[in-house]
């Protein structure tokens, strides 16, 4: 069957499902296969269940009309994606970066929905299915779309711009994310250059941070509106940041305010960015501030919380070497007359895990930190380091906080998802 005839099937129904679990009446079901998984089992209990035709790569046990064979259920998927995308042709912004995507598309969003019609990545649907998806939210009335990318490995992002033919682009930063998969910096390096090399191919323009030489130097000639703390189309500086950021920007001789709901130096650049592309994408600066102050952080991404006995910075949902120093080095300078701090494994760093970890304690032990509570496998290999407490795991942590309460103390909770260092909060 062609894509023209799916996506014809797909435009009567209520939208692509992959997950029986869910709700799938009137969807048109993808079987989607993983590693553990094989979605082919469950097309019979997706039109059981009400989907109106069930998209499978594998024969399926009954004749039914309701089953469309493809040679791959995820790459038909992708095409179907691509298909909507050209037929609409609505203005894509790429987003990717190696810290502050998410938070940044969430700023972007939140920005241009004040004056346009536009959709955004919903949490962090970025990879080869997320972004498929998100573009298959795209409406006509769309004015533009906001779409993350994220990647640990060479090629992903090539793949998603392939997709998604991006008209704008951001890269928020490159930095020690996912090394295990890119193998090293410049593997990182060349996969998020990806994005600026479909930019490049296809004339599109993009938001540049231009005190990030990096990135000015990979953006080379495309065409670019920036962003920075100088010599840029959008100036700004912090004025305080004990808790929130309260910034100060500049764009044509006119300067504005920002008091944000938003903990950390460290998005700084993230409301610059958002800035930019208000600006660029023609949103006046009343609406701009608006949106930026109304914006709260959530999932696990700098939240302050403040329980009955502690007020807990938590950005426990994902850690690499360079938001861990941006964490560490905000946390510091927030000067909290008690300060504790809980950082877990960062992961996917393959060869240079062990040495990233010890760069962490030789940071703390340099800033004089005394109550630091390191949890996980590689934090543990330093557990002879008697300045700090070391726990080889989440749960161990848990029960000891459990006996030996923390009170009326600021406590930064920092590392990777998969630390669940979220489950910690009962105890504090």
């Amino acid at each position: 069957m062609l894509i023209k005839e799916i996506y014809n099937i797909w435009e009567n129904s209520t939208g692509v499902s992959t997950d029986t679990r869910a709700d799938v009446e009137g969807s048109l079901f993808f079987a989607l296969s993983g590693e553990n998984f094989d979605g082919n089992k469950f097309a019979e209990k997706a039109i059981r269940d009400g989907a109106i035709a069930a998209v499978i790569d594998k024969k399926p046990f009954k004749r039914s009309n309701k089953y469309i064979f493809v040679d791959d259920c995820l790459h038909t998927l992708q095409e179907l994606a691509r298909y909507h995308r050209e037929k609409l042709g609505t203005p894509i912004l790429a987003i990717t970066g190696s810290n502050g995507k998410t938070t940044s598309k969430e700023l972007i969003s939140a920005v241009l929905s004040t004056e346009k019609n536009a959709t955004s990545t919903k949490g962090n649907l970025n990879n080869h299915i997320g972004v498929p998806l998100s573009l298959l939210q795209i409406k006509e009335e769309t004015e533009i779309a906001i779409i993350e990318m994220g990647a640990n490995h060479p090629g992903e992002i090539k793949s998603l711009c392939d997709i998604a033919t991006p008209n704008f682009g951001i890269i928020t930063n490159i930095g020690k994310a996912h090394l295990e998969g890119f193998g090293s910096f410049e593997g990182i390096v060349n996969a998020k250059n990806e994005l600026y090399d479909s930019l490049k191919s296809s004339k599109g323009k993009i938001i540049l941070n231009a005190d990030d030489k990096l990135l000015v130097s990979l953006a080379g000639d495309i065409k670019a509106f920036t962003y920075g703390t100088k010599n840029s189309d959008i100036t700004g500086k912090i004025l305080s940041h004990k808790p929130y950021l309260n910034i100060e920007w500049a764009y044509k001789g006119h300067i504005y305010l920002i008091n944000s709901q938003l903990y950390g130096q460290y998005n700084f650049t993230n409301i610059m960015a958002s800035i930019a592309c208000g600006i660029f994408f023609g949103i006046s600066p009343k609406s701009i501030c608006k949106a930026i102050e109304g914006y709260k952080a959530g999932n696990k991404r700098s939240q302050i919380i403040k329980t009955k006995e502690n007020t807990i910075i938590l950005d426990a949902y994902n850690a690499n070497p360079v938001s861990m120093l941006n964490a560490i080095n905000s946390f510091k300078s927030f000067d909290a007359e008690k300060p504790v701090l809980i950082l877990g494994d960062m992961f996917e760093l393959g060869s240079e895990a062990e040495k990233e970890h010890r760069s962490i304690i030789g940071l703390l032990r340099k800033a004089n930190f005394r109550d630091v509570y390191l949890v996980g496998s590689e934090f543990y290999k330093y557990s002879g380091n008697n300045m700090f407490d070391f726990f080889e795991s989440t749960s161990e942590l848990k029960s000891f906080l459990a006996n030996n309460k923390i009170k009326a103390k600021t406590i930064l909770i920092k590392g990777s998802r998969g630390m669940r260092l979220e489950d910690l909060l009962e105890t504090l």
